[in-house]
This record gives C-alpha cells, sequence and structure tokens, in this order.
C-alpha cells in the first residue's frame, strides 16, 4: 500500500503472526515491520548476490515517513551502485566496538593517569606505594573498565590484602599489620577515584564509605628511657646501616624513610644542618633539621678518616646525590622487617647476658619504628621543650601550627630546634651511659 501517517499508527498483525511486514508503494524497498506487541519499525529490504538484506532505519514513533523515505532511497542508491549497505553497517559497528575496548579506561590505565598526573607532585615513596599496593590488590581487575569496578569486587580485594597476612597461628602485631596495610590500600583507592571521578573519568567512587577501620586504633606507644638505652646500644651491634639509621631515628625523630633517603647534598658543609626538601616530606614543606654534636659526629664516621680524602668524599657524594646510608647495591635501604627482628634478638641477647646464667629474660614489649618518633617528641614535652618547638622539630603543621596561626606565624623556631635537639642527644647519651641529662637541659625564655 502507499503508506501515510494514519496507516501506519492502524497497521496490526494478522491471524497468529508474531509479525507483519508491509511495503510502501512510493519508495521501493521501503518498508514497516508491525510486531504483535505493537511495535512499529521502518527498515529498507534489497537482494544483493541472490540473497535478501534488511536495513532497520528506526521506530516509527522517532522517524517520520519522509525521512524514512529519503533514507530507504539512500540505501537502494548504494545497493544499486554494487554496495552492501547491511554488511558495511555490521563493519563499521564491529569497528567501533573494536575502537571502544582498545580506548576504555581500564583500572590499569586510571591508576597510570593518577600516578603520572596527580602523583608526581607528591612524594616519590607515596607514588610508589600506593601504586604497588593498588597493583597488587586489584591484580585481577587491572584490565577491566574502571566503571564496571563495584563496591562488592572492591570489598573482596581489601579483605583478600588482610586475609592474606594471616595465618592459623598469627600473632596479633601481624594481624594489625594486615589489617593496616588493607585500610592503607582503600585509602590509595578511594584518592584515586576522587581524582578520577572530579575529572568525568568515571561517574562514580566505589571506595566511598567502605566500612574498613585501621586495626588497633591509633598508635600511643612511647619507649621507656630503659628501653630507649637498649634498643641503642643493640643498635651499634646490628648489620649496617641498619643500626645507624635507628640512631639517626632516636637522635633527630624524623620518618624513617627522610633518614634512609637522606643524601649528602641535603647536608651543609660544616655537617650542621640536614635540610629535606618538600619533595620528600609527608607535608610537601622544606624542612630544616639542625644536628647535634653526636649527629655531626656520626656523619664524620662515614667519611674518611683523613681530613682533606673526607672534604674530597663529602665533594664527590654531594655532587652524585649520594645517600648517606645506602642500602645494598648502593640503593635505598629496604630491608625493615627481617632487620628490625635481628635488632629486637640483640636487645633480648643483651638482656639475656645481664641475667644470671640459665634465666629467661622478659622480652620487650612490641615497638615499631614509628615510635621512635613519638618517643622523641614525648621525650622532648618532658624536658621542658615548648609545644611549638617540638612540632617544628617534627615538621608538623597541624596543632599550633596549624589553621590561622599557622599562616601569620611564620617564626622558624631555628635556635630552638637547635637547643631542643642538642638537649635530647645529651639526655639519651646519658641514658645509654646510665644516667639522666636533664640538667644539660637549658629552659628558653618565652618570647612575645
Amino acid at each position: 500500500m502507499k503508506l501515510t501517517e494514519l496507516k501506519i499508527e492502524r497497521l496490526a498483525t494478522e491471524g497468529d503472526r508474531k509479525d507483519r511486514l508491509v511495503f510502501d508503494d512510493e519508495q521501493r524497498g521501503l518498508a514497516v515491520r508491525v510486531t504483535k506487541s505493537g511495535g512499529r519499525t521502518y527498515l529498507c529490504q534489497y537482494t544483493a548476490h541472490g540473497q535478501k538484506w534488511r536495513v532497520p532505519l528506526g521506530a516509527c514513533s522517532g522517524v517520520s515517513l519522509a525521512y524514512a523515505r529519503k533514507a530507504a532511497a539512500a540505501v537502494m542508491g548504494d545497493v544499486a551502485k554494487g554496495r552492501n549497505p547491511a554488511t558495511e553497517r555490521k563493519q563499521a559497528a564491529a569497528a567501533e566496538r573494536a575502537r571502544r575496548a582498545r580506548n576504555r579506561l581500564t583500572l590499569r590505565v586510571l591508576i597510570e593517569d593518577w600516578r603520572r598526573m596527580r602523583l608526581v607532585d607528591q612524594r616519590p615513596s607515596y607514588a610508589t606505594e600506593a601504586v604497588r599496593a593498588l597493583h597488587h590488590a586489584f591484580a585481577d581487575h587491572l584490565d577491566d573498565a574502571a566503571e564496571d569496578l563495584d563496591r562488592a569486587a572492591v570489598m573482596r580485594a581489601i579483605e583478600g590484602v588482610a586475609s592474606r597476612r594471616r595465618r592459623k597461628d598469627v600473632d596479633r602485631a601481624k594481624e594489625t599489620k594486615g589489617s593496616a596495610m588493607a585500610a592503607r590500600t582503600a585509602a590509595y583507592g578511594h584518592t584515586a577515584f576522587v581524582w578520577a571521578v572530579r575529572r568525568g573519568a568515571v561517574g562514580v567512587n566505589p571506595f566511598a564509605d567502605l566500612p574498613i577501620t585501621k586495626a588497633g586504633g591509633k598508635r600511643e606507644r612511647v619507649l621507656t628511657d630503659g628501653e630507649l638505652a637498649e634498643i641503642w646500644r643493640a643498635a651499634g651491634g646490628v648489620s649496617a646501616p641498619y643500626g645507624t639509621i635507628v640512631r639517626f631515628l632516636i637522635l633527630t625523630g624524623q620518618r624513617r624513610g627522610e633518614v634512609a633517603g637522606m643524601q649528602w647534598n641535603e647536608i651543609s658543609e660544616d655537617l650542621a644542618t640536614w635540610t629535606l626538601p618538600g619533595m620528600r616530606t609527608k607535608n610537601g614543606i622544606t624542612h630544616v633539621i639542625p644536628l647535634s654534636p653526636t649527629v655531626r659526629a656520626m656523619l664524620r664516621d662515614l667519611l674518611p678518616e683523613d681530613a682533606s680524602e673526607a672534604k674530597r668524599a663529602m665533594f664527590d657524594r654531594r655532587a652524585s646525590a649520594a645517600l648517606n646510608l645506602p642500602g645494598a647495591a648502593g640503593t635505598q635501604f629496604a630491608g625493615w622487617s627481617k632487620a628490625k627482628r635481628a635488632l629486637d634478638k640483640a636487645v633480648m641477647d643483651a638482656r639475656a647476658k645481664s641475667l644470671e646464667s640459665g634465666a629467661t629474660p622478659a622480652p620487650i614489649a612490641p615497638w615499631s619504628v614509628h615510635d621512635l618518633r613519638r618517643t622523641v617528641a614525648t621525650g622532648l614535652q618532658r624536658l621542658g621543650v615548648r609545644l611549638e618547638v617540638t612540632e617544628a622539630v617534627l615538621n608538623h603543621i597541624s596543632g599550633s601550627r596549624g589553621g590561622i596561626a599557622g599562616v601569620y606565624q611564620r617564626h622558624d623556631w631555628a635556635t630552638e630546634k637547635h637547643a631542643a635537639l642538642e638537649g635530647w642527644a645529651s639526655h639519651v647519651l646519658a641514658l645509654v651511659e646510665g644516667g639522666t641529662a636533664r640538667d644539660n637541659i637549658v629552659t628558653l625564655a618565652r618570647t612575645g
């Protein structure tokens, strides 16, 4: 029949047939397909190479009859030229699907983009650990579309991080460590997806509001004076450079990564100060640490004894940005867990020697390397150092240095930090020798 809009609306299937095809008398090849459910669509049917082909043109409700006739005329024109529009459309659709598959944002690509565009401004150690943790936890999802990563998959992966560290005979410390690693991995993922959502790369952050908390709660371990002295002595007998790193941590209160990554070009020529560049600090702010005579002596021990050779060696090391306390093959020290176990054993061996033959010493209570930093902060406060000075020593920008005070209070506390760290070093050495150094602390007058 000659199709009209009204006739098309009245078309229906005949009998028990599922659909009906009605061709247009005005435009060759144009037809309306009517289904039993009432659906109506335009199509163009033609014969090519002895076979019937159909090209869909759209639903009648969304496409006008005039447009359908023009579209059908174009299809028939292509057929007259020897082309097959149906197969060409299938090939184009397949090519588009392949292109989208190649260009889709996989989780691996999202993480790499985050590292390349966002983490470039962060500490290298943070960027490396964040990428490593996400690759490890989500190894089975890296080549899947990032948009397809859902909350259930995230929870399974995060719980897997914690469970991989658990064994039947696991102790509480290791279980806590596994849960802490799971919490950090979740935090890395959350930060990466927040960045991706803001860029419009994905629509939803599957890491948002996960029911994950760091096991063990807030750490509050502070070493006693006796424990600090024991650790200092035992550090002198463990393999280099770990023992020296531990002593540096005790005397300076800085983070373990900052001490392990210390470079000679960060140390002043007179060994009086250590300047941590912002790219190596947690808060991104350059941090100057005055070095006590004890620390300066430890640095000199890392150089040749002859003065001229020491000067030449320091020049060369500063020029090449060499590490002060390198690990294997000159790289940054990384064997923390193994070295920590050796240090704990050395403390136990020293305790055993101090007891009568056959007596079993009490083990040192569980502690972490980061507890040394907390111990330094607590020790400075016990010695009467002002809170602002303690925070300046630790390069903290919260507390007394946060908020509006941090904006307008620009004093660097250089003199006060110098006095505080010299007093702390004297206190530590007195503890090691069995006494106290409180009398060596000079209380600084409060300034306006």
